[in-house]
């Protein structure tokens, strides 16, 4: 472009190629509402109640996918390479899964619950404590995690298919249970007493 084409460019009042950092408005939707109207053949209700069950059930996954990211970071033992592969792949699929949720609350209108301090208000999982611990402790603390959102899935999931809200269900069943389940059995394993060696 020449110069005499930029300068025939209207300024309007600002730079064009400038930031125009720090603006403010006020929100575009409330948290805990749904849009009115959407064309996905789910009335405002049901959407309202999926939506609430739904951000409650991403706090959780969240949550589980830092208790995750905790024990990678602080595993140790005799086990720790192998565990701590582990914990970094579960963490990685408990992300996807995340991600699903939020997309599914978004389809429905609703608004996703997103930051750190709102997802510890809203977690059913326990907060751990900040220290180290034993391999066994976090392991079952783990465990615990994923009991906790598979009573609270399998409900939601009886739920959403009570109300006709078919694709809500399949991500509960096929995506977040299935995963969750296959977890669980990785980590129920480590707790297994087993000779190395000679057997009993």
């Amino acid at each position: 472009m020449s110069n005499r084409a930029l300068k025939e460019v209207p300024s309007k009042g600002h730079d064009y190629i400038t930031p125009q950092a720090g603006q403010s408005a006020r929100g575009i939707q409330k948290f805990g509402t749904v849009i009115p109207r959407l064309s996905i053949g789910i009335d405002e209700k049901t959407r309202t109640q999926i939506c609430e069950q739904l951000n409650l059930m991403l706090a959780d996954t969240c949550t589980m996918r830092d208790l995750y990211k905790k024990s990678h970071w602080q595993v140790g033992g005799p086990t720790f390479y192998q565990l701590h592969l582990l914990f970094d792949k579960h963490y990685t699929e408990q992300s996807a899964l995340i991600d699903l949720l939020a997309e599914r609350i978004q389809t429905l209108g609703g608004v996703t619950v997103a930051m750190a301090p709102d997802i510890a208000e809203l977690t059913r999982l326990e907060r751990p404590p900040r220290d180290r611990e034993e391999v066994p402790v976090q392991i079952s603390r783990l465990l615990e995690a994923h009991e906790s959102i598979l009573q609270n899935a399998r409900a939601l999931a009886k739920k959403a298919d009570d109300l006709g809200d078919d694709g809500t269900n399949d991500i509960l069943v096929s995506d977040v249970i299935r995963t969750n389940e296959m977890q669980v059995w990785f980590l129920s394993e480590h707790l297994v007493e087993m000779p190395l060696v000679n057997a009993r």
